[in-house]
């Protein structure tokens, strides 16, 4: 739909130039040479800016600015005012008006300005609406939200799987929500009322994650002065997540393999077996398939495990689910802390959509309990931001006359063009490396460096 702007201002022929240079843009421009004419066909019809004179005949410009803001704020209001009248316009901004331009008008300076007064409201109008999504729930699973069209898939992957016993495997970056997708996977199934049981294999040392997994008898080390069962066993008819799994010892690979293949576990030191009930639910933000390749991880425990693959989008891959993220966050440290942060400014929520993520959703997290735990006021400012995104500039490549620092380096490049061929193939380093026309093991050490580079 074409952008409506109306015009007031009590000289027409300001009117008509302002129209017909307007239109030539595609714009749809109407015009009143009275501020109480102005204002009554505002309130009658929507529009998306409004411009006008701060010297009217029968109106103060300003009371007329504060009339248009208060009947619609979140209309641009932008004001018109000749040079040496910058108390007036201070006031008007005070008002509630948008931005000013100052005359004489020059009418391509006024489209800029009414491009990102357009830009403005479309924003806010998003951060509204995602606003009052995070408060009702908006569209997700459990704890996990967003709306993109990859989460989504997310959503019906997990739904089709939930009630089968189908071993799952769990693939995406550090940070993008992995344990989430597991406890929903747990919470959908008809286990949701048995344990739920997570272990960070590379978090436990390789000599104590036998006893971890399969538990032990008393004696059968040093230190085992108890019987103890193991998670597989503690899990029961729940699930359990083997989350980083590709960090696993690969003389502990076997093993795990054995209990899948056959349902059962031996404790360390004993000589029965038990019956594993709990389904296996596995995570990496490693690339398996290159994995195997190096035999750093063994082929049919793999294949055993990637029975049903799930793969967790980026952050940076899911548009305005990171001010959906963004404002949920916002109300949960709020409530958390006691204070009152109704939501995020739309000069925040610009800067918030322009970064890039590294750390994903759990990046995205913290920068949100930094900001509320800042902020002063009832929205999140770009102040309170990180400086690392509240600095940041989104790089682009020009052929034009353009500024050196806004040129990207080969190697920032590289790398973009690499995580837009990663998000085209969705995830999967096989067929990123086929498309980019570099081994697997190539582009697996080239992200490895991306991702030390961002820590």
């Amino acid at each position: 739909m074409s952008t409506r702007i109306l015009v007031i201002d009590d000289d027409q022929s300001m009117c008509e130039l302002i129209q017909e240079s307007l239109q030539r843009s595609g714009w749809q421009v109407e015009w009143r040479m009275r501020g109480d004419e102005g204002l009554e066909l505002f309130r009658e019809r929507d529009f998306d800016v409004v411009i006008t004179d701060l010297n009217l005949d029968n109106m103060s410009g300003i009371d007329l600015c504060r009339n248009l803001t208060e009947n619609r704020p979140d209309t641009p209001v932008i004001v018109i005012t000749a040079y040496g009248n910058m108390s007036s316009a201070i006031a008007a901004i005070r008002a509630g008006a948008y931005d000013f331009i100052n005359k004489p008008i020059d009418m391509a300076a006024l489209a800029h300005v009414i491009d990102r007064a357009v830009q403005h409201r479309h924003l806010r109008e998003e951060v509204k609406r995602l606003k009052n999504e995070a408060a009702t729930g908006g569209r997700g699973m459990g704890a996990l939200s967003g709306e993109n069209r990859a989460m989504l898939k997310v959503y019906d992957l997990i739904r089709r799987v939930a009630d089968t016993d189908t071993t799952v495997l769990l693939s995406g970056e550090s940070g993008t929500g992995k344990e989430l997708v597991a406890r929903a996977l747990h919470t959908e199934s008809a286990r949701a009322q048995m344990p739920f049981v997570a272990i960070n294999c590379a978090a436990v040392p390789a000599s104590l994650l036998e006893s971890e997994l399969f538990g032990h008898m008393k004696g059968a080390f040093t230190d085992a002065k108890n019987t103890r069962k193991g998670l597989l066993e503690q899990a029961g008819g729940g699930t359990l997540l083997l989350d980083e799994i590709g960090e696993m010892p690969l003389e502990m690979q076997p093993k795990l393999l054995r209990v899948l293949q056959e349902r059962q576990v031996r404790p360390v030191g004993g000589n029965t077996s038990v019956p594993v009930e709990c389904r296996i639910v596995a995570a990496t933000n490693r690339d398996l398939e290159t994995e195997v390749e190096e035999q750093r991880f063994r082929e049919d425990l793999y294949y055993r495990l990637n029975v049903v693959q799930i793969h967790i989008p980026p952050l940076r891959a899911r548009g305005n689910d990171v001010l959906l993220l963004a404002q949920h966050f916002v109300r949960k440290f709020a409530e958390r802390m006691g204070k009152v942060v109704t939501g995020i400014s739309s000069e925040a929520a610009k800067k918030l959509l322009e970064y890039d993520w590294p750390g994903n959703v759990r990046q995205l997290e913290n920068s949100m309990e930094r900001a509320v735990t800042l902020t002063r006021f009832e929205q999140i400012t770009v102040e309170d931001l990180p400086e690392r995104i509240s600095r940041y500039e989104s790089s682009r490549v020009s052929l034009g006359d353009v500024d050196s620092e806004h040129m990207l380096t080969l190697d920032q490049l590289e790398r973009r063009y690499i995580e837009r061929v990663l998000k085209a193939a969705q995830g999967n380093k096989t067929q990123a490396a086929k498309l980019l026309g570099v081994d697997r093991r190539t582009l697996y050490r080239k992200l490895e460096r991306y991702e030390s580079a961002s820590n």
